[in-house]
């Protein structure tokens, strides 16, 4: 994971949606679209380069593997499509799954392997970066052969180029004809480094559609984009700074209320951070004419582990649902084969977040709730009782939370220590001194958890008024949004979390 931190922070020219760079680059997109969209080819040829330039200004020549991959998962489908033979197909999809997941597995995955292989021999595994060195023999380059990088968004377009091929090889989807169609398919700039995981039978037609807007969508798009910037710049990165970081890297330095502060704090961080992402690239999609799906619905209001996975990155539970868990045979095979479906299913899906034990403890025990909740559902489902509901939200959620903790720490060892400390070291009088010392850091938890717990009807009807106020309403509303995020953002802006993943 450090070498992906290092990369990101060394990127100078990163396109963060917080800064400036970024809009600069998507004025400019949307002003070129908004002349060409007519003309369904040239749109898809603009945008598809103008994907490739974005990729390029955040992961640097890794944009080469972009077009690698694209290369292979379009020329397969040309393949699957031109035959019927049973043992050519599959053929073809093994082929599709081993590239694909050999790239994944060298980038993401070297570094676990070889300490888990040193671990179990007691020899010591020094990595270097054999693909770099391959290309600098080739052509004569300079590349880092210290340390292998993991390119930015490798986990979210190869699990989408996974999913074209499966479709097509399923007859759920057609081959896609043009390279350029899939090229901007697999590379659609709004969504490319952090999702959601978009699949192709719901983004390819799109392409083919007439692009119909209006204004009402237009507005939309823009509360998505402002209220994405919101939760990060003015929730997130706040929290992460001035709590969650310092907590989580020395929690030997912080008291049991800190670090129960940090807990929560990193829960309502890491939902902003990565809902924000998503709403600002739901937002951007909109504006140029595509609907990308929703990814989140308000998670911490589930009253069950599998009501929180159907709405927590619901692009990521369904893929994993659809491609792992059903193949696998899902529910079908009896009660065991069901719960060591679901535990498989939940360890690969923590890995998928990173290669540390860290991820895969993570999955594991939401895979071990996920069992003890089909087991348990029954006494819950249906439930009118208010008890017994608030019982089971309450369980639900202090158990993502608490999950969190392994998720977010640099070590296992310090896991161990936040928890030591949170049982040992804790003195309910020091909430009042702890509040005290950092007032508006203990506002922004209030104001993020309230936002986030308020009735969906009153989000749906708050969103809805936002739509149909009169026009000069609705630009006063943005403007004083805006000046809100710029008035209260005042730290530097973080990367998005899902970024190193």
């Amino acid at each position: 994971m450090e070498q992906i931190i290092h990369f990101i922070s060394n990127q100078s020219d990163l396109f963060l949606f917080t800064q400036t760079g970024f809009w600069l680059f998507f004025a400019f997109v949307l002003g070129v679209h908004s002349i060409i969209y007519k003309h369904r080819f040239s749109r898809s040829l603009f945008l598809f380069i103008s994907s490739l330039f974005f990729y390029y200004k955040t992961g640097g020549y890794f944009f080469t593997l972009l077009v690698f991959s694209t290369i292979v998962d379009y020329s397969i489908g040309l393949a699957l499509g031109a035959t019927s033979t049973k043992w050519k197909r599959r053929s073809l999809l093994i082929t599709s799954l081993v590239i694909n997941l050999s790239i994944l597995s060298y980038f993401k995955y070297t570094y676990f392997i070889a300490e888990s292989i040193s671990s179990l021999s007691g020899n010591e595994i020094e990595v270097m970066d054999y693909a770099a060195h391959f290309l600098n023999q080739l052509f004569g380059t300079s590349f880092n052969t210290a340390e292998i990088v993991l390119p930015v968004g490798i986990s979210f377009f190869t699990f989408q180029t996974i999913s074209y091929s499966i479709d097509v090889y399923r007859g759920q989807l057609k081959p896609v004809k043009s390279i350029i169609d899939f090229g901007f398919y697999v590379s659609f700039f709004p969504q490319l480094i952090s999702g959601p995981i978009v699949r192709a039978k719901t983004f390819i037609p799109q392409i083919y559609q007439k692009v119909v807007t209006s204004e009402k969508w237009i507005w939309h798009s823009f509360f998505l984009i402002l209220g994405g910037l919101f939760k990060k710049m003015v929730l997130s990165d706040y929290i992460s700074v001035n709590l969650v970081d310092s907590t989580f890297e020395h929690p030997i330095a912080h008291s049991g209320i800190e670090i129960l502060s940090a807990i929560y704090a990193y829960a309502l961080q890491i939902y902003c951070d990565f809902s924000g992402y998503t709403d600002i690239a739901l937002g951007v999609g909109v504006l140029l004419g595509f609907r990308l799906p929703i990814n989140f619905n308000y998670p911490y209001k589930a009253t069950s582990i599998t009501d929180f996975w159907r709405r927590w990155h619901i692009s990521l539970s369904t893929w994993l649902r659809d491609y792992l868990y059903i193949p696998l045979g899902g529910n079908r095979k009896g009660k065991l084969r069901t719960h060591i479906n679901l535990l498989l299913t939940m360890l690969i899906g923590g890995l998928w977040h990173g290669a540390a034990l860290k991820f895969v403890i993570w999955g594991g025990l939401h895979g071990f709730a996920l069992i003890i909740d089909r087991l348990l559902k029954k006494l819950i489902k249906g439930s009118t009782n208010c008890i017994v509901k608030a019982a089971a939200w309450f369980m639900t959620f202090h158990f993502v939370v608490f999950a969190w903790i392994v998720f977010r720490v640099s070590s296992i060892e310090n896991a161990k220590i936040m928890l030591y400390r949170l049982f040992n070291v804790f003195n309910v009088s020091q909430i009042t001194l702890a509040v005290a010392k950092q007032p508006y850091l203990y506002m922004l938890l209030l104001v993020g958890f309230g936002l986030h717990f308020l009735p969906t009807k009153l989000h749906k009807k708050s969103k809805l008024l936002l739509i149909i106020l009169p026009w000069w309403i609705k630009i006063i509303a943005a403007a004083l949004f805006v000046l809100l995020i710029v008035t209260f953002h005042d730290v530097d802006s973080q990367p998005f979390i899902y970024f190193r993943f």
